[in-house]
């Protein structure tokens, strides 16, 4: 449940809210928002109408809520949340385009690359350090000589950077140089992991699994937010189905639906979503369109020499090209993005 805290409530009445609910074995989650303050509460239903809380002073509503994911649900928050990943906000009226190679190869390669996007409109830069891959013999990225090599791109160009995370060393090892760290598909329902990046200070994009339902990965969200980081942005990249025209489906109806399910924002990514780079610009005007706070678009200056994921790579001069065409489906949404230029 919630309990909404009225305008006029002060310290001391939020504090004797708290109190009472941890007395009665609930656990508190403060969710503040621009005009109000909401305390969360996760513990046993069952006892809520005798705690008396509605009556307390500073008390507007109490408000159960019947999602199973508490804390990410929009019952708990009306408002939008904003996720602000360096001078970046995600889910705010800005379109925001992260973009950028599947895997860190090389200094020569990831400068170029984040040079190009930047003169395009990225806003983040994108690269995988450590890459997991379905092949042990894949190629399975730099490490950490990748994050110093994202640290270098964002200092020159300015770009907040994001890279995936597997296992504690690497979540370790990449919040010293990077502003977002990822949770990849492979790792949506890897709890020790979620709980792990949820006790970080850092920002979390969270892929969706490739085979999961929408509850599934707001639950996975809810593992994040309830260790205390609610800074989460969820991405739709597509769900493994019959169909193997593209290499995945694209559930574009899960944009519209999880922000009215939720107050997290959400971005898509077209390049693992469709696997084919001719189809990366329509499907990136179709996500504009439903609604998406955001784009992760891979970009790699020759993509037929990638090490990873380069039949679905853009190039520098495809990806520009695209991000000319984003400005007039934001504006038709009511959403804006700029080039800079």
């Amino acid at each position: 449940m919630v309990v909404v805290m009225n305008l006029s409530a002060g310290p001391e009445h939020i504090a004797a809210v708290k109190e009472r609910l941890e007395q009665n074995g609930f656990e508190i989650h403060m969710i503040r928002g621009v005009k109000r303050l909401v305390i969360g509460a996760v513990g046993d239903r069952q006892v809520i109408d005798s705690l008396g809380l509605e009556a307390m002073p500073g008390v507007e509503r109490v408000v159960p809520i019947m999602k199973p994911y508490k804390l990410v649900s929009r019952e708990a928050k009306g408002e939008n949340t904003l996720v602000k990943v360096k001078d970046v906000v995600i889910g705010g009226r800005e379109l925001v385009v992260i973009a950028g190679p599947c895997a860190v190869e090389s200094r020569e390669q990831l400068l170029n690359t984040a040079r190009s996007v930047r003169r395009a409109g990225a806003r983040m830069l994108r690269g995988g350090a450590f890459k997991p891959r379905t092949s042990p013999y894949s190629f399975q990225g730099l490490q950490v000589e990748g994050l110093k090599l994202l640290a270098e791109a964002s200092a020159e160009t300015g770009l907040a950077t994001v890279t995936e995370v597997v296992d504690e060393a690497s979540l370790e090892l990449a919040m010293e140089y990077v502003d977002m760290v990822q949770v990849g598909a492979r790792n949506m329902q890897n709890f020790s992991l979620l709980r792990m990046v949820g006790r970080s200070a850092k920002p979390v994009l969270l892929k969706r699994g490739l085979s999961a339902t929408v509850e599934e990965w707001l639950m996975a969200a809810e593992y994040i937010v309830s260790e205390g980081n609610e800074n989460v942005v969820l991405c739709e990249r597509g769900i493994r189905t019959f169909e193997n025209a593209t290499r995945n489906t694209l559930d574009l109806s899960a944009v519209p639906l999880v922000k009215e399910l939720s107050h997290l924002p959400v971005i898509v990514d077209p390049s693992h979503a469709t696997g084919n780079r001719r189809l990366v610009a329509p499907v990136s005007r179709a996500a504009v369109a439903v609604g998406a706070d955001g784009l992760i678009i891979e970009v790699h200056p020759d993509p037929a020499r990638a090490l990873s994921d380069g039949p679905q790579s853009l190039t520098p001069e495809e990806f520009d090209s695209l991000t000319k065409q984003l400005g007039t489906v934001a504006a038709a949404v009511g959403r804006e993005f700029s080039r800079g230029e």
